[in-house]
């Protein structure tokens, strides 16, 4: 598959610039997003293959802005006559209205990521194998095993992006990751444990049977942990979170809300408060789509501007939003790279990429010995989160009490019930570990998912509101 998309069309080249120029010649932005992707899917569970898929597409999406409108029109069918029926349909928005289109994204030859295609090594059926041997490893370890769940998945997308001006734009976007679930009993009680890894990039890096094997035994240990874990404690206490992963609840509570549409909009907890102190001193957040091969970063957005490092909290005090390109121009500010879609048939909107919170100067184990009683939150599950109040409620899959300064028992059901801006001031204590999360985020908005990345150090949360299930 060669990265010019235009040439699956029924017309040249030529021929689909001029039609793109036309019907975005009122406009004040928009562009033809063309895409091919392909995907693959491997799951074993309980001793054998469950499941396998694969699947290619391609499409095209239109998009006309102007002012806050937005015409949107997309196929499937590569052809003259379904790019015409799409300018009919998005040349509503610009009907008796006259813009100034925008000035291009700027350029860059930079790639963060190879072009190689994952779906195509290692063949089907070392990936097979692959799977066997996680299973059988996990059997052979330790007796309490009773299911063991292990998935490989992988895409490769190729995007081109046209603009009226003739700019274009290409990439190509590869993106792999393996799960490890085991469910471990012991008598009447079972409980599970899993892990995940993946980024940009082929399976050789994390299907080495080093890598693959940490992966089996952290799932298995995990899962081994929690069979002891006792009833979790229910009131306000002193919290600690791990490094890693647990930056999912700064993504959900907090990166959501400094998204430009919610702000332009005021529909988030943040809006209006640009130089004000939202997170405690200490506090550094920022969205960083340029990390080599991660699995939230980019070489370029779906608008085709290029990601960057982009600063939202800095020492507790709100300095940014992250923007597309139409949240940028109403607001009066330049795009930040964040305009994102999951595909030809969405429309971009502002989106997070690799969002973590930067390290202090604390020692891990010093934020622990700080604490009398409290909880140990090392690894998230789901949760919910209200945009607008900025309320959150997070799920621990493994935590810890801490007791006179060091870590005591396991615990279940441990629930993080808090506000978004309020928990960012409770913070007292930021570790020197920042770590990012090992390639497995999923992000949801208004019915698109995109993968993601999140990361933070160790942190002390004084006097969060705690669930439990202890009676």
């Amino acid at each position: 598959m060669a990265d010019n998309l235009f040439e699956n069309f029924d017309i040249d080249e030529a021929r689909i610039q001029s039609i793109v120029a036309n019907s975005l010649s009122n406009a004040d932005d928009g562009e033809l997003y063309v895409e091919y992707s392909e995907a693959e899917s491997l799951t074993f569970d309980n001793g054998r293959l469950k499941g396998g898929s694969f699947h290619s597409d391609q499409g095209f999406g239109l998009r006309s802005v102007a002012g806050e409108a937005t015409g949107y029109a997309h196929s499937g069918e590569m052809t003259e006559q379904a790019l015409m029926r799409a300018v009919d349909s998005v040349s509503a928005v610009t009907r008796g209205y006259k813009g100034t289109y925008s000035e291009p994204p700027v350029g860059t030859n930079r790639k963060l990521y190879s072009e190689n295609n994952p779906l195509s090594s290692p063949n089907f059926e070392a990936k097979v194998t692959l799977l066997q041997d996680i299973d059988a490893y996990l059997r052979d370890k330790d007796e309490s095993v009773r299911q063991v769940t292990a998935s490989l998945s992988a895409s490769w997308q190729v995007v081109n992006i046209l603009r009226a001006d003739g700019h274009i734009v290409r990439d190509i976007r590869p993106l792999t990751r393996m799960n490890i679930s085991v469910v471990v009993g012991k008598g009447d009680r079972q409980e599970t444990g899993s892990f995940g890894i993946g980024g940009r990039q082929d399976f050789g890096e994390f299907i080495a049977i080093d890598s693959w094997k940490h992966g089996a035994d952290e799932a298995l240990r995990q899962g081994l942990v929690n069979l002891e874990a006792i009833a979790a404690p229910a009131g306000t206490m002193d919290v600690v979170l791990g490094a890693g992963w647990p930056g999912v609840m700064l993504h959900e509570a907090v990166g959501h809300g400094l998204e430009g549409d919610f702000n332009r909009k005021k529909t988030s907890a943040f809006a209006g408060l640009l130089g004000e102190q939202v997170a405690a001193k200490g506090v550094t957040v920022v969205d960083d789509g340029t990390i080599d091969n991660r699995r939230g970063s980019l070489s370029v957005d779906d608008e085709g501007t290029p990601t960057g490092y982009n600063v939202l909290i800095d020492d507790g005090k709100l300095v940014g939003y992250m923007q597309d390109r139409q949240n940028a121009r109403l607001m009066g500010v330049k795009p930040t790279g964040n305009g994102r879609r999951q595909g030809y048939a969405h429309q971009p909107m502002p989106r997070m990429t690799n969002t973590y919170m930067l390290g202090g100067d604390k020692e891990p184990a010093e934020i622990i010995e700080s604490v009398k009683n409290g909880i140990y939150a090392v690894s998230f599950g789901g949760g919910q989160v209200d945009i607008t109040s900025g309320k959150f409620v997070f799920g621990c899959t493994e935590a810890y009490m801490i007791e006179n300064g060091k870590i005591g028992a396991p615990v279940k059901g441990a629930m993080m019930i808090g506000n978004g801006p309020e928990a960012m001031h409770r913070v007292s204590m930021v570790g020197n570990d920042m770590e990012l999360d090992t390639g497995i985020g999923m992000c949801g908005k208004q019915g698109q998912g995109v993968p993601v990345g999140v990361g933070q150090p160790h942190l002390r949360m004084d006097q969060m509101t705690i669930g439990g299930t202890q009676t």
